[in-house]
């Protein structure tokens, strides 16, 4: 009932581009690429994923819904969970990041974050934020947070405090419904909530630069859940592989990097932390499934 009720507020709810003028209808200014499938893997299908990130040769990915939230620890290759440690009912869990030795965790609502030991899991501390949590990722030097609107917050990683605001557009207009989040090669990826996309976005403006497009692959799940969406990719920088996968979806896609993602993570790196911050604020939704 919770999830239907949001599925359908958020279906009213502006998305920053039309039904006749999503990126899959009208992009000839910004790239959009099929996902090229180069690997296929098994997937927990009770797994509501949420985040999803690999650190040090390992698979976490974190798990929503309440009394079923859990944070894993997982073999890659055979979907085997390897470590968990449960988000305490009545939260939600949501995105995750991990910097150094620590994992970070946030919760859809209330404002509370989680601090976990690597590799074991291992609670070690809190954090508080304002509005709604959904995805993160970490760049070289800070948390990115996500909460459903256009406007991604940069996070100090020692005091969780805001130290930026980043509006992410595409021709123009606001990007809504950012979800779960990966930081490849320089650019931000980002799952967009209850579309079959991926959007490419450049961290000093903000700007969508392209899309993944992953149509295909749902096609061919025939998955029947409404709250089966794609959400979840993870960057194996060790290996330089890239994989996505869904809620609840039997399977853990490896797809290649998209045209003119260069490989070279020290330069882009290098290049982020050279950018100056891009401020803006936004309201949060009142709905999330």
């Amino acid at each position: 009932m919770i999830r239907a009720l949001a599925l359908a507020l958020a279906c009213a709810a502006p998305l920053a581009f039309t039904a006749a003028e999503t990126p899959l209808h009208a992009a000839a200014d910004t790239p959009i690429e099929p996902a090229k499938v180069l690997a296929i893997l098994p997937h927990d299908t009770s797994s509501f994923t949420e985040g999803l990130l690999f650190h040090d040769g390992a698979l976490y990915e974190s798990t929503g819904e309440a009394g079923t939230s859990f944070i894993r620890r997982i073999d890659p290759k055979t979907g085997h969970i390897l470590a968990s440690t449960e988000i305490a009912p009545p939260l939600f869990g949501e995105g995750i990041a991990a910097w150094k030795k620590r994992l970070f965790s946030v919760t859809w609502h209330g404002g509370r974050g989680f601090i976990w030991s690597l590799p074991d899991l291992r609670a070690t501390g809190k954090f508080a934020y304002t509005g709604e949590g959904w995805g993160m990722t970490s760049d070289a030097r800070h948390l990115i947070l996500s909460d459903g609107t256009a406007t991604l917050r940069f996070l100090d990683p020692d005091t969780q405090t805001v130290v930026r605001r980043l509006k992410v557009t595409w021709r123009g207009r606001p990007v809504q419904r950012l979800n779960e989040l990966e930081f490849v090669n320089g650019e931000i990826l980002a799952n967009i909530w209850m579309r079959p996309l991926i959007a490419r976005i450049a961290p000093v403006s903000g700007k969508v630069i392209g899309w993944i497009d992953l149509s295909a692959i749902v096609a061919s799940l025939d998955l029947h859940d409404i709250d089966s969406v794609a959400n979840g990719i993870a960057w194996d920088r060790r290996h330089h592989r890239l994989y996505i996968t869904g809620k609840n979806w039997p399977h853990l896609y490896q797809i290649a990097l998209p045209q003119g993602m260069t490989e070279d993570q020290s330069s882009a790196d290098r290049m982020h932390d050279r950018a100056s911050p891009a401020v803006s604020a936004e309201s949060p939704p009142t709905s999330r499934p």
